[in-house]
């Protein structure tokens, strides 16, 4: 077992941390909110009063941060150099591929071995233990992270060198954005025409429009009991973090001349839901844009 410090108990954080105490390894935590903390020792975690304290004696360091800005704020030189020789970085952020790998850089000089590994399935795969990571970074510090990630999730793709885990990611969460809308383009009009929704969804399953958002997190309400739709759009995926990956997708393609325009449709669709004061629900309440600002009863 490990000695594992993680930064950043969010709503993602927070429930891998917690995964990984059940499976036996100590965790000492640190975040921002004094109620992440409380509830990381209520799960049986240690807590530090900043990252730099949380961090010393670790074996392994998982990170898992809002933005690239703070990637590279916590993963500085002076931070490194306090760790122990090979300790372990494994930053499950969703930022730019460029920071990623920056820091990664910085670590091997300093010592440390470091991968790059976002992850997708959400809050209810955090909680779950479920969650799929898209790893960049050298083959063997992805070996020696795996049994660590194991813990965490049921999926684990080493995708290629640093950064590699986080233009994968993007790349998906881009088509994840394309097929909501989709979807919920198609429910509307369908039920525009007096269709009802479920059956709708249950006839595109079977047919060629089958897609994720269907068959797991249909945006229309009342059609999936556990979907975020049928709860109001709360929990889950929120516009915001979508937006905000979509704009990494969007820099992504401008660094390579790589035309992307139906994620740059997408992306100005979710800017402009969460400008009208959506940021926070759920990524499928996109449905009730489309369908005139959120006229759907819930």
């Amino acid at each position: 077992m490990s000695n594992i410090a993680f930064i950043g108990l969010g709503n993602m954080g927070g429930p891998m941390a917690a995964n990984l105490i059940r499976k036996g390894h100590t965790v000492t935590g640190f975040d921002l909110s004094e109620t992440a903390l409380k509830v990381l020792e209520s799960a049986g975690g240690q807590t530090a009063g900043s990252a730099l304290d949380a961090a010393k004696s670790a074996d392994v360091i998982i990170s898992m941060l809002p933005s690239g800005k703070h990637v590279a704020e916590l993963y500085s030189e002076d931070f490194i150099s306090t760790l122990k020789p090979n300790t372990l970085l494994i930053d499950s952020s969703t930022i730019d591929a460029v920071t990623a790998r920056s820091v990664a850089t910085l670590a091997i000089l300093k010592g440390c071995k470091m991968i790059d590994a976002p992850v997708s399935g959400g809050t209810g795969g955090a909680q779950a233990g479920t969650l799929t990571f898209i790893v960049g970074g050298k083959q063997e510090d992805y070996e020696k992270a795996r049994p660590i990630l194991k813990c965490m999730g049921q999926n684990i793709f080493h995708a290629g060198e640093s950064g590699a885990g986080q233009v994968a990611k993007i790349c998906n969460n881009m088509l994840l954005a394309i097929h909501m809308i989709g979807t919920s383009e198609a429910i509307n009009l369908g039920v525009k025409h007096g269709l009802d929704p479920k059956i709708l969804s249950e006839i595109m399953q079977k047919s060629s429009g089958k897609n994720w958002s269907l068959e797991v997190y249909n945006p229309y309400p009342g059609v999936m009991e556990n979907a975020p739709a049928s709860r109001a759009y709360s929990g889950g995926f929120a516009v915001d973090l979508m937006a905000k990956d979509l704009g990494l997708a969007a820099e992504a393609g401008l660094e390579t001349k790589t035309s992307t325009p139906l994620g740059n449709t997408a992306l100005n669709l979710y800017r402009i839901w969460s400008e009208t004061g959506h940021g926070k629900t759920d990524f499928s309440s996109i449905l009730q844009f489309l369908n005139g600002k959120g006229n759907i009863e819930n």
